[in-house]
């Protein structure tokens, strides 16, 4: 039985998603120290270059290799510029059943970035790797993640009451701590329309492989402190 996910690069319209690569440090480290991502995700804040380093080089591909899931850097088709990030994680590989996590750069937030690129990796996970679930859990008050999982078609099924911390900005500008609860979507093969995606899009345009090195353990959360209980959630902020 297959135990891990090829090395591949999905393309759409608008967004080349691919594994990650060392000259991503210098846009990753900018992307994973806005508020928002803080806020709603466990990345380690402030957010260094070597956090950014050990995940573009080394703990985003051993999520691969190493059976729990893949990292995609999601990208701009015409700048090449980091959009943000896919990661499929928590692969359960008998019931064919894996959970999404994403977050988006500020700067490209509005454009229906987060949608396009889950949507795409959704039908290529569907299509291509003959999974039968994606799971999604957004944060209570995270209204922008949870009209991504909305926009693709997700249902919701359902809340993990205070099953994750996040965290809210004090006064003097240091980070707080809240429990919240998780809302629980999932999306199915059949929840997919074969013809058409959403606003006009009709999902990825083709997949290749793609080599990349993994050595160590990743994270679900580029340089997250390990939880042995809770579920990285998704940050973009439309």
């Amino acid at each position: 039985m297959t135990t891990t996910f090829p090395d591949v690069t999905i393309s759409t319209e608008r967004l080349v998603l691919r594994p990650f690569e060392e000259e991503d440090v210098t846009a990753l480290t900018e992307m994973m120290n806005d508020e928002n991502i803080t806020a709603w995700t466990s990345a380690p804040y402030p957010y260094t270059q070597a956090h950014a380093h050990a995940w573009a080089t080394r703990d985003s591909h051993a999520e691969r290799t190493e059976g729990r899931g893949i990292v995609l850097a999601v990208t701009e088709f015409l700048t090449q510029r980091l959009v943000g990030i896919v990661h499929l994680r928590n692969t359960n590989w008998r019931t064919r059943a894996t959970e999404v996590g994403y977050v988006t750069a500020p700067w490209a937030r509005g454009e229906g970035y987060a949608s396009e690129s889950v949507l795409a990796v959704a039908q290529w996970l569907f299509r291509e790797q003959g999974f039968e679930r994606l799971e999604l859990r957004t944060a209570a008050d995270n209204t922008a993640s949870q009209q991504v999982a909305q926009k693709i078609g997700c249902i919701s099924e359902g809340v993990l009451r205070n099953a994750w911390t996040v965290r809210t900005q004090t006064a003097d500008g240091g980070w707080s701590d809240t429990r919240t609860d998780l809302i629980v979507w999932s999306l199915l093969p059949e929840d997919l329309d074969e013809g058409d995606g959403f606003d006009g899009y009709d999902g990825y345009e083709s997949y290749d492989t793609y080599g990349g090195p993994g050595a160590h353990p990743g994270h679900a959360v580029p340089g997250q402190r390990s939880d042995a209980n809770g579920h990285p959630v998704g940050a973009d902020r439309k």
